[in-house]
């Protein structure tokens, strides 16, 4: 969004905390004022204490970097850190525009929404409709589209098949320790982004399996989705930069994500004929093995998935948000 927006002329300065934003956005090029700040504990009634009056200071913080900044409008990406930001704004009659993610109205956003000029949705959401919410998808890097490069970067041969597995930034636990157990001796690689938590488990119990690329974390990820032929992931808002490459998906949703969205999200990749499901609690070795060598053997379902995946796929998403912002700001 950010890179859409100066592409169009705009100056664009980030509000961020001190988690890896305050790496990445100076490493993209755009400045960043933090504030402190920390989520709402729904079941650590210290933490959640602590939270709230966090927030009290961080919307104070918040102001200050808006008088200073003197921003035509706010661009707000749901979480903890929106949360200040947006509130410092209405209250000094900066437009707000809201960016949700998922399948379902995070709490920040539900909170913001009924003064925002607009809440863009990735995906459409029952009873939140009229003229305030449009459906634009979420905005993802372009796909890489030489695929030869992407799998020579990863060491893989033209005739090599190639499985992608990731959960998010921090792995997935339940993923990791199935595709470490049910893929290691497949007839395919493995091209595995475990996380750090689990990385060294992980390593140590698959020993030396010559076709398994276990790694931390994958930088260039758009590589890895352009050099794979199927992808084994959770279903939060990564689904999106999977159906902008085209590849089809086993997805095994987060259990525990609020109002169960990533359930949500992962139908709705299903429903379009380019996902398979796996529950969490029916995900083993053996399942997860069943369910890529399923795929695997069945090239033509292979494509088709490939393709709905595509259709499916938002690429215009970042420059429809782009324009909603420059309308909200507009109005001033």
């Amino acid at each position: 969004m950010a890179d859409a927006l100066r592409a169009d002329g705009a100056r664009v300065s980030w509000v961020g905390g001190e988690r890896a934003e305050a790496r990445l956005v100076p490493e993209a090029g755009y400045e960043l004022h933090p504030i402190r700040v920390e989520g709402f504990s729904r079941s650590n009634p210290l933490q959640a204490a602590r939270a709230v009056a966090r927030a009290g200071g961080a919307v104070a913080a918040a102001r200050r970097i808006l008088r200073n900044l003197r921003p035509d409008v706010v661009l707000g990406g749901g979480g903890y850190v929106a949360g200040p930001v947006g509130a410092a704004a209405l209250a000094m009659r900066i437009p707000v525009v809201l960016t949700e993610a998922d399948s379902h109205l995070g709490l920040t956003n539900r909170l913001l929404a009924p003064r925002a000029a607009r809440v863009c949705l990735a995906f459409p959401i029952d009873g939140r409709t009229g003229e305030r919410y449009v459906l634009t998808g979420r905005p993802v890097p372009p796909p890489a589209s030489d695929r030869d490069a992407a799998r020579t970067r990863f060491g893989l041969e033209d005739w090599q098949t190639c499985v992608l597995v990731f959960g998010g930034s921090q792995g997935a636990r339940s993923i990791n320790d199935a595709a470490v157990a049910g893929l290691r001796d497949g007839a395919f690689s493995v091209l595995h982004a475990a996380g750090t938590r689990d990385y060294d488990v992980l390593r140590a119990r698959l020993g030396n399996a010559g076709s398994y690329d276990l790694r931390p974390y994958i930088d260039a990820f758009g590589e890895a989705l352009a050099a794979c032929d199927l992808c084994v992931a959770r279903a939060g808002g990564s689904i999106f930069e999977v159906a902008a490459a085209g590849k089809p998906a086993i997805l095994v949703p987060y259990p525990f994500a609020t109002a169960d969205h990533q359930t949500t999200n992962a139908r709705w990749m299903a429903d379009g004929g380019a996902a398979a499901i796996v529950p969490d609690a029916e995900l083993t070795p053996q399942r997860l093995r069943a369910e890529v060598d399923a795929l695997l053997g069945d090239r033509d379902r292979l494509r088709t998935m490939g393709d709905a995946a595509r259709a499916l796929a938002r690429p215009d998403a970042a420059a429809r948000i782009a324009a909603e912002v420059r309308a909200a700001a507009s109005q001033l």
